[in-house]
């Protein structure tokens, strides 16, 4: 894969400001990171065309409300860490053609918010290879 197309990029920027939004919201960060990347909402994104992708992160999230229960206690993130790791999932999508319930089952929410500081300034292609990586290590030692 070499770029993303502008439409690709579109949907990066879409999640990252998705999950940023959460905050705004008040949801815990952890589990509407897992939430979001383990439902249908997420599964509808990595489609190769759903209505919602031309949706807005505020309609989107609705349609996340519709489908599961959000969780309000404001231990949240930053709002550079959300923005991240909402772009940084959907690039994995393009970039490894992967699902998102997988994409979190190889670098959860917790693993991505503990990465932010080291890789959010390396290049995203980069820095998923980096998280494979991890990944490999930790099941390798289990």
């Amino acid at each position: 894969m070499n770029s993303l197309s502008p439409l690709e990029r579109q949907l990066c920027d879409l999640q990252g400001r998705l999950l940023q939004k959460s905050i705004e919201k008040g949801y815990n960060s952890k589990k509407f990171i897992e939430q979001f990347m383990k439902s249908e909402t997420a599964y509808r994104l990595d489609d190769t065309y759903d209505r919602l992708q031309w949706a807005g992160e505020e309609y989107i999230l609705e349609e996340l409300k519709d489908e599961v229960k959000l969780l309000t206690d404001n231990k949240q993130y930053s709002l550079d860490v959300m923005y991240w790791i909402g772009y940084t999932y959907r690039f994995w999508h393009y970039y490894k053609k992967e699902k998102s319930k997988n994409i979190y089952k190889i670098a959860d929410a917790k693993r991505m918010a503990e990465c932010y500081l080291a890789f959010h300034t390396m290049d995203v292609k980069m820095a998923i290879d980096n998280l494979y990586e991890i990944y490999n290590q930790h099941k390798n030692v289990k």
